[in-house]
């Protein structure tokens, strides 16, 4: 598929927005998908593509998170394998599946994310007393990851918001975990989409440039913050997240 050459510029610009938001509290899917449809992408063509850059943010951010002291690689690799087999099973069944119920569902669970982060007092910085261990986390890590394959909208903030209220990590924390597990997720999906050729990969590559460029400011300055900039915009990308796919499905 060609591309003009102003046309990957533009999306490039557009990739900075979703990087940052990417690193930040996830949803930036919201942006780039409607941007890549609009450039004239297939469905399946803007679904690869999306994760060819979305998956440049995501491991901009566990880098910068990572150099801060917040990931525990070691400790937490083994849920980050969990949600790469989930994403790889998901991204191989949604090519055989409808996505129709999930469409339904979605909506009603990012409602129920951005409600618990906009009321819950513990969405901040503390410690908690966790509900579930690491290995009890971890059929949690593998549906999540299994839902980004098949799906996709929100996992950032599903991952970040279970970990707070699952496992009791303060929120920063939990976004720092919540990349590496979707950078893991992206790689997955990104290996499914390749083989299957559903990536133009000169727009996927101009669009991670942006991508990584906006994640690496979003990802220092939710470091330098912390919950006062994570908070926010974890609710507003739910709520923004719900009505997208809430008027997609009465439009469609």
């Amino acid at each position: 598929m060609d591309i003009e050459p102003w046309l990957l510029i533009v999306m490039a610009l557009v990739a900075v927005l979703t990087g940052f938001l990417d690193s930040v509290a996830g949803g930036g899917g919201l942006v780039m998908m409607p941007a890549l449809l609009f450039a004239g992408l297939p469905p399946q063509l803007a679904l690869g593509t999306n994760k060819s850059q979305s998956i440049a943010a995501t491991t901009m951010a566990f880098v910068n998170y990572a150099r801060a002291g917040l990931v525990d690689w070691r400790k937490e690799k083994w849920l980050g394998l969990l949600a790469l087999a989930g994403a790889a099973t998901g991204s191989l069944l949604v090519q055989q599946i409808s996505t129709r119920a999930l469409e339904l569902i979605v909506p009603l669970l990012l409602m129920g994310v951005a409600l618990y982060v906009l009321l819950s007092p513990r969405m901040d910085d503390t410690q908690a007393h966790q509900l579930l261990s690491r290995k009890g986390y971890a059929p949690v890590a593998g549906a999540i990851g299994f839902y980004d394959g098949f799906f996709g909208p929100g996992t950032g903030s599903f991952f970040a918001a279970t970990q707070v209220g699952l496992r009791g990590e303060g929120l920063t924390r939990a976004t720092a975990h919540a990349k590496l597990f979707n950078m893991m997720t992206n790689i997955a999906s990104v290996i499914v989409f390749a083989a299957g050729g559903k990536i133009v990969w000169a727009l996927g590559l101009s669009c991670a440039v942006g991508a990584m460029t906006g994640s690496w400011i979003g990802s220092r300055f939710a470091v330098k913050h912390g919950a006062r900039l994570i908070r926010p915009l974890l609710v507003a990308v739910s709520l923004a997240l719900t009505a997208r796919l809430i008027w997609g499905w009465f439009a469609g």
